[in-house]
């Protein structure tokens, strides 16, 4: 009984650790999330493949940055920054929104995460 005890208070702990690991920064916004893309789209300078990739906000000073790590290679591909724009509620879904650019690639302009309160925007 006492291993029993012990196991459960062991597992509330881990829950816990993991609960405060997922939640959200001051800013609204997950530190880290995944985002999958269907098709390439270029991401600040760069051209990212179809694929998952997380993307961790990070702080460069002032500046908001994104980076674009793939999932498979564990490598950064793309860094980006972007802009905090708050939404009027909670996010229900995460979505993209893109713009094609003269050379017919998507680009892309906004991230919003879902469970945030504000969402990217890029190219600002």
């Amino acid at each position: 009984m006492r291993y029993l005890r012990i196991l459960s208070i062991l597992a509330s702990m881990a829950i816990l650790v993991c609960a405060a690991a997922a939640e959200k920064n001051a800013m609204g916004i997950h530190d880290v999330s995944r985002v999958t893309f269907v098709a390439p789209v270029r991401v600040g300078s760069t051209l990212l493949p179809a694929g998952e990739y997380l993307v961790r906000h990070t702080m460069q000073g002032q500046d908001h940055v994104m980076v674009f790590e793939a999932v498979k290679t564990k490598t950064v591909a793309a860094k980006a920054k972007c802009n905090l724009v708050p939404l009027s509620k909670k996010a229900e879904q995460s979505h993209t929104v893109y713009q094609m650019n003269t050379a017919n690639e998507r680009v892309l302009q906004e991230l919003v995460v879902r469970g945030d309160t504000a969402k990217h925007v890029f190219g600002e």
